[in-house]
């Protein structure tokens, strides 16, 4: 057991992420008082390599550390860094870095040294510098970073303060995977019609308050979940709805998740591809037969090749697949089997998550130590998905990071030239108000003067959220739409 004595603070938060990069969440105890629980002092500074009695429970210490806080972040999670990194022989890639969105950090580093959007070569040497000096962040992951953000501003237009994203959500699932921790269901009986009458409601209500603001939609995504859980006609249901009451003549991107190959087929495919929508995601997580099994989908990878082929056959331009690294009992080999299988059937973005050890999912349940016993394979995972991705022709173009990632890693979304996604490039920069439906939907309300978020959340259980559908309605009223009505808003481009 490790006693962590922090002096002079009073959030913890921050830095016991920051030390659950190095050790089990059983093997440490931030101490934050001057005195224990029990009333006994703390040991000094000057004791802190010597093994003391823990008072609380007759066992000891293997290693006590003491620090002061002395209001700055960086500099005591440098501190902690640098000493459990050489006591243990460990670091992170990500260095002291547990924020999940870094190239988002890294435009504050720019803003700070322009003040406004346009930067040099010399502006990024700088930033970067300065981030790689407080963070202590690999090369690699810097490098990653300054990539990310070159595509991104050569890809996409600057965000108008009057435009914002629309996400729908399907809370439905036809098994729940192992790793999930999602607002996903297993539907029973009449609740998929019961939910979608009721997310019909929200959208009718929300498209006709919409219209009394400035605000546009610039994109739509329909996420979950598997939105393909529903029905063809169920699926036509809903599209129509969205199309008949928000005015979409400025929507540049449609997406609409079709998820999982077993919820996939012609009809649904069809359905979807009437409306016009061109972009849509289909996702193995793997293409190894028996680590299906294990994280509990119900398809095959022949069932996602085909699935795949079909929407290609149908007409999609813009298809994403996601791929997991880190799954339970997958090898390197077999990762870099799924990658290349995915890259041969050629679509527009892939996109590669490190497996996130959720509290609440199965896997983390069955076994609390998995995100340590498989850090080295991942972050080999990953090294080795960049390599072979920009030999393909795919280019990192947007990332974000979460608690719990096996091997220290993040999330990244590539993309042939031209392809990326803009919702998703526009809500990982948090400067555009999202606008969330359905059940576990959060909006965003987006205040650009400020530079802030206001958040305003739907219920997440889809049963209260059937019962409360007034209530969130009234949520949006009164949090997002009378609020988005004053917003002083400025357009900063098209």
């Amino acid at each position: 057991m490790y006693r962590i004595r922090i002096e002079n603070l009073k959030k913890v938060h921050r830095f016991e992420e920051l030390i659950k990069v190095f050790l089990n969440p059983d093997e440490f105890i931030i101490v934050l008082d001057e005195k224990d629980n029990n009333g006994s002092r703390n040991i000094s500074i000057a004791e802190e390599d010597i093994f003391i009695k823990d008072n609380l429970n007759g066992e000891k210490y293997d290693k006590c550390f003491s620090y002061i806080y002395r209001d700055d972040n960086n500099l005591l999670s440098r501190e902690i860094y640098v000493d459990l990194s050489t006591m243990l022989d460990k670091k992170s890639p990500w260095g002291t870095m547990t924020g999940i969105r870094p190239v988002r950090l890294f435009r504050t580093y720019l803003k700070g040294i322009t003040g406004d959007e346009k930067t040099s070569d010399n502006d990024i040497k700088s930033a970067s510098l300065r981030m790689q000096e407080d963070y202590l962040l690999s090369s690699r992951k810097l490098d990653l970073v300054k990539e990310i953000f070159s595509f991104q501003e050569e890809s996409f237009p600057y965000v108008d303060d009057n435009s914002l994203g629309l996400y729908i959500g399907i809370p439905f699932c036809p098994s729940r995977c192992h790793y999930c921790s999602f607002t996903s269901n297993v539907a029973k009986g009449n609740d998929v019609e019961e939910y979608l009458n009721a997310l019909i409601r929200e959208i009718e209500f929300c498209a006709n308050e919409l219209k009394n603001t400035k605000l546009y939609v610039e994109s739509v995504y329909i996420g979950g979940g598997t939105p393909t859980s529903l029905s063809a006609n169920q699926m036509d249901i809903l599209l129509e709805s969205v199309y008949k009451n928000f005015d979409l003549t400025k929507c540049v991107e449609f997406t609409v998740e079709a998820g999982r190959a077993d919820t996939i087929d012609e009809q649904k495919l069809k359905s979807i591809k009437k409306y016009g929508i061109e972009r849509i995601s289909i996702n193995p997580q793997t293409l190894n037969d028996s680590t299906l099994v294990n994280i509990g989908r119900n398809h095959s990878a022949k069932d996602m090749i085909d699935a795949f082929l079909l929407a290609r056959e149908i007409g999609f331009d813009v298809i994403n697949c996601d791929l997991i690294a880190g799954l339970p009992n997958e090898s390197l080999d077999d990762y870099k089997k799924s990658l290349k299988k995915i890259i041969e059937l050629s679509p527009e973005n892939i996109t590669v998550h490190t497996l996130s050890m959720k509290r609440s999912s199965k896997l983390n349940q069955d076994n609390k130590d998995y995100q340590y016993e498989k850090e080295f394979d991942t972050q080999n995972m990953l090294e080795y998905t960049y390599d072979l991705m920009k030999e393909s022709g795919y280019s990192p173009y947007y990332m974000y990071r979460q608690k719990n990632m096996l091997g220290l890693g993040e999330n990244v979304g590539f993309a042939k030239k031209g392809k990326g996604s803009v919702y998703n490039f526009r809500i990982m920069e948090e400067n555009q108000s999202i606008l969330a439906l359905g059940a576990g939907g959060i909006s965003k309300l987006y205040f650009p003067m400020e530079d802030r978020l206001e958040r305003v959340a739907n219920v997440s259980n889809y049963t209260e959220y059937i019962k409360r559908i007034d209530e969130m309605k009234e949520r949006k009223l009164e949090r997002f739409f009378k609020e988005a009505k004053d917003v002083n808003k400025g357009t900063k481009g098209n």
